[in-house]
């Protein structure tokens, strides 16, 4: 992720998540940008994964 706009397609993709209550990127332009949720239920890699990937970034 290089922008706000970034962290804002991925905060949007994996809130739409069941259970996510709150989302933290901490962007790192360029590099690897840790992601931070909060939710009520665990989640799957997969599910995680497919809302990152529906944003159009992948998972490292």
């Amino acid at each position: 992720m290089t922008c706000g706009h970034c962290v804002m397609s991925v905060t949007e993709e994996l809130t739409e998540l069941e259970g996510v209550e709150s989302v933290d990127v901490d962007l790192v332009a360029g590099g690897v940008s840790p992601v931070v949720l909060t939710t009520s239920r665990e989640l799957s890699e997969d599910e995680i994964r497919e809302a990152v990937e529906e944003a159009g970034y992948t998972v490292a």
